[in-house]
């Protein structure tokens, strides 16, 4: 059994870095590879083999049971909501559709139609002539009211802003553009000072760390990183080969070892002993069944047909032979003499 399939043409190779390979990344590449290959190989076997396995689970446990569990599920909440939905919600609905129409809509459109529209109408007629009569009076007092807000408010309030405010606030402008001139001046020293002190003491030293003790790290571990990386890609596809071969290994032992001995077990041993047990034994019991079936049953439809007659002879011999229906007179002719003109049946001719 193949845990994996050959990958169609050649192998797609990693990209490979433009940049100039250093003396670090040349001593650290074979070990490093060498480890990564050790550790990666089981790590993809046990992959491959999980893969296998979840595939095997799927198709014959978990889709099944995903079947049954769906059918299941219809039929205890689908189906039941369904009936439910249609044979219960909806005729419930249209009857309480038509008892709202009926009790509701009706009722509310005749109130509407007779009762409010003309009710509304003589309000609005009566709404007009009032509002013409406040809108007069409104026009009226509205020009009552400028008239005094105009000599009472505006005409002070304007003397006020020409010859009191506006000399107040441009003596307040001059004085707070004066103070703030002052104020940024002082800010501007104390932030030229704490700018250099912020620089001499912090800024200078964590430069000088990057530049010449992080960046030289930073850099020689990227080169490790790197090799680490493309020793994991060479490693995983290596793996894969080896568990490939390793899984057609193991499907050809088991092929030779259990398959193929079983095959032939069945076709030449299991088949003819199976086909002489069917001719030999089976056919003849399944007759034989078959006769003894239809012997009990005629002998079981004799026994019954015996009872019944016997019954009847007990009950004829206890309680004598049924009465015999007596014929009814009839004054209507049968069908073999029918009523004609020139019998003496009817009632003109009869003697």
């Amino acid at each position: 059994m193949e845990l994996e399939k050959r990958p169609q043409g050649r192998a797609q190779e990693p990209p490979r870095r433009s940049d100039p390979e250093g003396c670090v990344a040349a001593a650290i590449r074979v070990p490093v590879r060498i480890v990564v290959l050790v550790l990666v190989v089981p790590v993809r076997m046990a992959w491959d083999l999980l893969v296998v396995v979840g595939r095997v689970l799927r198709d014959t446990v978990l889709r099944p049971v995903g079947r049954a569990l769906a059918w299941l599920a219809r039929a205890l909440f689908v189906w039941p909501l369904v009936g439910v939905w249609r044979y219960l919600v909806v005729p419930l609905a249209k009857g309480a559709a038509w008892l709202g129409n009926v009790l509701l809509v009706v009722p509310a459109v005749w109130v509407y139609r007779w009762v409010l529209t003309p009710v509304g109408r003589a309000l609005a007629r009566c709404a007009r002539v009032v509002g013409a009569v406040l809108a007069a009076v409104g026009r009226a007092l509205y020009a009552v009211a400028a008239v005094l807000a105009r000599c009472l408010v505006v005409v002070p309030a304007l003397w006020l802003w020409t010859w009191v405010l506006t000399p107040v606030g441009h003596a307040l402008a001059w004085c707070g553009r004066g103070l703030a001139r002052c104020v940024r001046m002082v800010a501007t020293g104390v932030g030229t000072t704490l700018y250099w002190t912020v620089r001499v003491l912090l800024v200078l030293p964590v430069l000088a760390v990057w530049r010449w003790v992080l960046a030289p790290v930073g850099r020689v571990l990227a080169v490790i990183g790197g090799e680490v990386l493309d020793a994991l890609g060479h490693a995983w596809r290596i793996a894969g080969y080896v568990s490939l071969a390793v899984g057609r290994f193991l499907g050809t032992l088991f092929r030779w070892t259990v398959a193929e001995p079983a095959r032939r077990v069945y076709q030449a041993v299991l088949t003819p002993v199976g086909h002489a047990v069917r001719d030999t034994v089976l056919r003849p019991l399944a007759e034989a069944t078959r006769g003894a079936g239809r012997a009990t049953r005629r002998a079981l439809a004799a026994a019954r047909l015996s009872v019944r007659q016997a019954r009847a002879d007990v009950r004829r011999v206890l309680f004598g032979n049924p009465p015999q229906a007596r014929p009814v007179a009839r004054r209507e002719p049968s069908v073999a003499e029918t009523r004609t003109l020139g019998s003496s049946t009817t009632a003109l001719t009869k003697d």
